[in-house]
């Protein structure tokens, strides 16, 4: 059995060239929102979700991605609300937000 039963890697990346990244949309405090809001409802921990930051995660033009495993769906997202119902519908109904999904 696996310690988590999903992992939701957040691409956090900055480019010092000024291309588009995922740290110009505020990844970082998306990350954290996250990770917050998934302990506020009971989800994080063992047997859970873990919210971990990434590097680069190569969807620079479509950003900001998160990726959620073991399922493999990559999300973008505009709002916390939009994390919420990543949250409620991905992580504790088990549907894919298919208005967030990006193309794999």
């Amino acid at each position: 059995m696996a310690h988590y039963s999903h992992h939701i890697f957040f691409c956090t990346n900055r480019r010092e060239d000024g291309r588009q990244c995922c740290a110009q949309s505020n990844a970082s405090h998306m990350r954290d929102y996250l990770k917050r809001r998934a302990k506020d409802v009971g989800l994080a921990g063992a047997d859970g979700v873990r919210v971990n930051t990434a590097g680069c995660l190569g969807r620079c033009v479509a950003g900001p991605t998160l990726v959620i495993y073991p399922d493999a769906i990559w999300y973008t997202y505009a709002n916390e609300q939009d994390l919420d119902e990543i949250l409620s519908e991905h992580l504790q109904a088990g549907r894919v937000v298919e208005r967030l999904r990006l193309p794999d």
